[in-house]
């Protein structure tokens, strides 16, 4: 499971860093490097991403239902 965590840590990660370029200066940086935003390979990828964003609810919801983040905890000691 932590592989998987970290890779979809990383995909949502890039497509944060994404959406930066497309806010800042209208760029869409997956859709250049896969041949556009219809282009399969492109779709494949904001899929992944999008997916990964649903999976890292889990931890989300996980800790939030804790009470604190563990590296919130980490700092106040």
């Amino acid at each position: 499971m932590k592989a998987l965590n970290l890779i979809t840590l990383l995909l949502v990660i890039v497509g944060g860093m994404n959406w930066l370029l497309v806010g800042a200066f209208q760029f869409d940086l997956v859709a250049s490097l896969f041949g556009g935003q219809d282009a399969a390979l492109a779709r494949i990828v904001y899929v992944l991403v999008g997916l990964s964003a649903v999976y890292q609810l889990i931890p989300f919801f996980r800790a939030m239902s804790i009470g604190e983040v563990p590296a919130e905890s980490a700092r106040r000691h």
